[in-house]
């Protein structure tokens, strides 16, 4: 079939599955989650898609169906940018045919909890996605005709908890410096009020334990520049460290800027590390190691769950990890001692 055909109307299911060569089920199947389909058949189903630029006719879809076509996704008031982890629940959503509303609700889980039941009850969502946890009561007034997911990623203050507070890059990350001979640590830590920031804190101190490794101190920061820079101010001459474990990029940056006060070279004198993968660090001098956290596959997955449920399929299986570690200028190996500059 010739795209040039649908030119002087809409393009339908039909004619998306007649041009990849599938049926209509297959097409209807994808819209609403493509899991399950063979690589071949996306690829040809996508491709059709694209080539007619095919768009599901939501209202019409809604007047068959008595669906809305709108997905909710709920979060507490924002203390953050959550653009990321939105732009990958939103682009599942899309992609299965729905619209996709995102509603912040402040006041806590009490709060949270009845806006939810109040989405659900007003007919205008066929499914809602909760980033945030509810109260255990909530699940038992849902009424069956609203799917609803709760993916606790955050906690009411948007403070990364389970899957995001998971330190083990860390482990990782101290490992493969141990290897090349780093032997004295330093650990400048977030907010303790984080989950994230505890679970590093703690992970640090269990694998310089478990690896043999000499700890200088834990310097509990706030995240900011300002923490890294006075952790490495505050170092007696005597415990400078090989290699420095920041809580996250900026505490790094902090970190390299105070090494450079007391003229130690990064990574000549000490490697330092961050985490979050902040566009700024690969241009920094020297650009830093640091730990990719795919906030998009994090929101797509829970979205994923969320379409299932609507389309009553298993969501599919993907063992990918969250986190991706960058090696990058600010690690090497550790000085040698009377190294030429090496200058406490």
């Amino acid at each position: 079939m010739d795209g040039a055909d649908t030119a002087q109307r809409r393009p339908t299911i039909t004619d998306v599955a007649r041009l990849a060569g599938v049926s209509p089920q297959t097409v209807s199947r994808y819209l609403r989650f493509n899991g399950g389909l063979k690589p071949a058949t996306l690829e040809r189903v996508e491709g059709a898609i694209r080539e007619l630029d095919y768009r599901p006719n939501l209202v019409a879809r809604s007047m068959r169906t008595r669906k809305t076509g709108r997905v909710a996704i709920l979060m507490p008031a924002m203390a953050f940018n959550p653009s990321r982890m939105l732009a990958g629940a939103s682009a599942t959503a899309q992609a299965a045919g729905y619209f996709v509303d995102a509603v912040s609700a402040g006041g806590g889980v009490q709060a949270r909890s009845e806006r939810l039941l109040e989405l659900a009850d007003s007919g205008q969502f066929e499914g809602i996605l909760s980033l945030s946890p509810v109260l255990p009561s909530t699940e038992n007034k849902l009424h069956q005709r609203t799917a609803v997911v709760i993916s606790a990623d955050f906690d009411d203050e948007m403070r990364g908890i389970g899957e995001l507070a998971d330190a083990t890059p860390l482990v990782r990350m101290m490992e493969h410096l141990a290897a090349l001979g780093h032997t004295r640590f330093l650990h400048v830590a977030g907010d303790a009020h984080f989950a994230s920031a505890r679970a590093r804190r703690q992970t640090y101190l269990d694998t310089v334990e478990r690896l043999g490794l000499e700890s200088v101190g834990v310097f509990d920061g706030d995240w900011s520049g300002e923490s890294g820079i006075e952790a490495i101010r505050s170092l007696p001459n005597r415990s400078r460290p090989t290699a420095v474990i920041a809580a996250n990029d900026l505490v790094a940056a902090g970190v390299v800027r105070g090494a450079r006060e007391r003229s130690w070279d990064v990574p000549g004198d000490v490697s330092v590390t961050g985490w979050d993968n902040v566009a700024v660090g690969q241009f920094m001098t020297p650009s830093l190691t640091t730990v990719d956290v795919d906030l998009e596959r994090l929101g797509s997955k829970a979205m994923a769950k969320l379409i299932a449920s609507l389309s009553d399929t298993a969501p599919e299986t993907n063992e990918e990890t969250l986190f991706r570690i960058i090696w990058r200028e600010s690690t090497a190996e550790p000085p040698t001692t009377g190294r030429p500059g090496h200058n406490p």
